[in-house]
């Protein structure tokens, strides 16, 4: 069945997105408007991005001591999306954009990710970058960076971990001091001087467009010197690569900012990821020391700031990893169908022609489960994407109930896909055999490409942190009351399903497990009680959303079946269908119970990992 084929549904049959017309802001678009959107995506994707993507693997980027040297495909694939007005789609008429609900938007970048998610990263930080200046610049900085961001003239980065401060933001030393007199009153923003070093930054230097906008977290020192402690002290500033005037003309002078060296990652290969140095001294516009840096918002204010962008990401990131997942299970189901080997269970003739492994049942299963993964993940990155529209363009009721749930989804739209969309590359890479180990076919760059997405963004430990210590007891647990009043309510519907009430049912009785391990982990009061097993809680928390998604599909499928419409009467679209109610059984059968053991640890406390002596490992 095509990705596409599998995309109208969630789209359509489900999520229904063609109703969003029915808001002024979305006024302008129909059903046909969102098609020729994907169909164009679709196209460019193919010709560019696709024939890029294993070239961008092999030859990595490299640094000659004054440039980074790319493939030159790299820099046609990312022309054609500029030119596509794809970093632009969502965003207002005025600025550029399509005004695209973001649901539309996002499908239509699954297909880039598809193609090559490491060329398609340039463009995912770039979009992320600009909509934080969107919603946290002045106008000026709108109109001097992220209207050119938007256009594809420059593109964006955003650092925020150093060499000895990773995820750990509050140990940051990277320092920012007002640039002199009259530094308050930049036309572009308070003017400050950075100093200092930043690690594992994405897209921090390339030629692929004629400026970089880094997004950078730095303290503000105090007047003895004296950096603020913890991420209450961190700002955020605009450093561009060469220096812009207002409206963005480009001065002609290069700012402080160094490369310093290129991390070689086993994955990711297209996307250069480097050390970057601020004021070290090798560029000094004006003569004076550090890097220009224009601040975004209040002081103290950054971390903040920078959330917006990091959301943007962590849902980035895990539609990244659906389509990792999405392109080796394309790729294992057609290599099953046409391999033939073995015979089938029980054949008593030997000289049987053999049978393609796609009749065997345990290659089903792991098709199957591929299958799960990643449609369910994609339903997942949809459904956060529609939650995104209803925040921006929704009634009042659908704006407060859609930002509260987004909160709560995040940590499992990132992290979720990042794991088991992961698993799916695995089993991609088992289905092939010994051609799955090789660099003669595409699923074993899928599974290196995807082995990044468990660090970006925040590792699992800290989405299960977030997950268990702040977003299901922010407000008194609201998000996790919103969450289960929407998945009892599918499982309302399906009770009344011929074949999915026990489905239904299967669910209600995990969400009403779900909800008592979340008391008892914090029954004690005590952060490092419950904390202590946050990961485990992620996990379970995790398949009981993708149980609630496959519920959902399933009760969508059956309505398109049981309609008996012309989409549906075919043997195609019957195939189609039928395949949502399989993946269905498979989550619910081999999937929903694993959530069993992962909360046993977490409603007892369990103290095994949290007490263990350092010197016993």
């Amino acid at each position: 069945m095509s990705f596409r084929a599998t995309l109208d549904f969630l789209l359509h049959d489900w999520l229904r997105v063609e109703t969003l017309t029915q808001r002024p802001r979305f006024a302008e678009h129909s059903r046909e408007t969102f098609d020729a959107v994907l169909d164009t995506c679709e196209r460019i994707a193919r010709e560019t991005f696709e024939p890029a993507n294993r070239r961008a693997d092999v030859q990595e980027p490299h640094f000659d001591g004054e440039r980074v040297h790319l493939p030159e495909s790299t820099r046609t694939a990312t022309e054609a999306y500029a030119a596509s007005g794809m970093l632009a789609a969502a965003q207002d008429v005025e600025i550029g954009g399509m005004q695209l609900p973001c649901v539309v938007e996002m499908a239509a970048n699954a297909c880039f990710f598809k193609g090559s998610v490491a060329i398609s990263a340039y463009a995912m930080l770039t979009t992320g970058n600009a909509s934080l200046l969107m919603a946290h610049g002045t106008p000026q900085q709108i109109d001097s960076f992220a209207r050119h961001e938007f256009s594809g003239r420059w593109f964006g980065s955003m650092c925020l971990s150093e060499p000895q401060a990773g995820s750990s933001l509050g140990d940051v030393t990277t320092r920012a001091r007002p640039d002199g007199e009259g530094s308050e009153h930049d036309p572009l923003g308070p003017r400050y001087r950075l100093s200092g070093h930043k690690m594992w930054i994405s897209g921090g230097e390339h030629e692929l467009t004629e400026n970089i906008v880094h997004l950078v977290l730095a303290k503000i020192p105090a007047d003895d010197g004296t950096l603020p402690a913890g991420v209450k002290g961190l700002s955020l500033f605009i450093v561009p690569k060469w220096l812009v005037q207002p409206g963005g003309r480009l001065t002609g002078e290069r700012n402080d900012v160094a490369l310093a060296g290129l991390n070689h990652k086993l994955g990711y290969r297209g996307t250069t990821n480097t050390l970057l140095n601020f004021g070290e001294g090798r560029f000094r516009p004006g003569g004076a020391a550090g890097a220009v840096g224009y601040r975004v918002g209040a002081p103290g204010e950054g971390l903040r700031c920078m959330f917006h962008m990091m959301n943007e990401a962590r849902i980035g990131v895990g539609l990244g990893a659906v389509m990792l997942g999405y392109a080796g299970y394309e790729s294992s189901l057609a290599y099953a169908k046409q391999r033939p080997q073995g015979r089938p269970l029980g054949a008593k003739d030997a000289g049987r022609p053999p049978v393609a492994i796609v009749e065997h049942a345990d290659v089903k299963r792991m098709l199957l489960a591929q299958k799960a993964y990643v449609e369910g993940g994609l339903a997942l990155a949809l459904y956060c994407a529609r939650l995104v529209d209803d925040k921006r363009s929704g009634s009042a009721t659908e704006q407060a109930e859609a930002g509260v749930l987004l909160e709560l989804l995040t940590p499992i739209a990132k992290s979720w896909p990042s794991e088991w969309c992961l698993e799916a590359n695995s089993l991609a890479i088992q289905v092939l055999g010994g051609s799955g180990y090789t660099r003669d076919f595409p699923v074993e760059q899928h599974w290196r490409d995807n082995r990044l997405n468990m660090i970006h963004e925040g590792t699992h430990g800290i989405q299960g942190l977030d997950l268990l210590g702040r977003k299901v007891v922010m407000d008194g647990g609201k998000g996790l009351r919103l969450l289960a009043g929407r998945i009892d309510a599918s499982i309302a519907r399906a009770g009344q399903v011929a074949g999915l009430a026990e489905q239904g049912n299967a669910l209600a009785r995990a969400l009403q497990h779900l909800g008592a391990a979340t008391k008892a982990a914090w029954a004690s009061g005590e952060p490092r009680d419950a904390l202590a097993n946050a990961t485990p809680y992620l996990q379970a928390f995790g398949h009981v959303v993708l149980a609630w998604m496959w519920l959902e599909l399933a009760l969508a499928a059956r309505a398109a079946l049981d309609a008996g419409s012309d989409t549906a009467s075919g043997s195609t679209a019957a195939a189609l269908y039928h395949g949502k109610l399989a993946a269905a059984r498979y989550f619910f059968h081999y999937e929903l119970p694993k959530i069993t053991a992962w909360l046993a640890v977490v409603e007892t406390r369990d103290a095994t990992c949290r007490d263990l002596d350092p010197d016993c490992l």
